[in-house]
């Protein structure tokens, strides 16, 4: 029980941290010339190129990776913290997170891909 609080807990403060510092500057940022995108989508338009970003709603993309991220983050956090041996967790978090970042990218472009949200070639 106390893991499933724990992980409640660090969801809630880091999807909130997600919201206020990455989701309303990438808002206010949104129409200006030199604007500076999240790294999270730079990542997904370099690694993803066929999808197509002036289709999909940039605001539901910043929330679609505010929910994911911080779901990721609260995973990391929660298993790390049950591991006993300190080497297996620290390799773990290392590893994992790397793992389970790029799985749920994945998933995201998935999800775009299956809305039709790609360019036609």
């Amino acid at each position: 029980m106390e893991e499933i609080i724990l992980f409640i807990f660090t969801y809630i403060i880091v999807f909130l941290m997600y919201q206020l510092f990455i989701v309303t500057r990438a808002k206010k940022n949104k129409n200006k010339k030199d604007k500076k995108e999240p790294l999270e989508i730079l990542y997904l338009k370099k690694k993803y190129k066929n999808l197509n970003f002036k289709k999909i709603p940039y605001n539901q993309l910043l929330q679609l990776i505010a929910l994911i991220s911080s779901f990721d983050i609260s995973l990391i956090v929660s298993i790390i913290v049950n591991v006993e041996n300190f080497l297996l967790g620290i390799l773990f978090g290392a590893f994992g997170t790397v793992l389970l970042i790029l799985g749920s990218y994945h998933l995201i472009y998935l999800f775009y891909k299956k809305k039709g949200m790609i360019i036609n070639e």
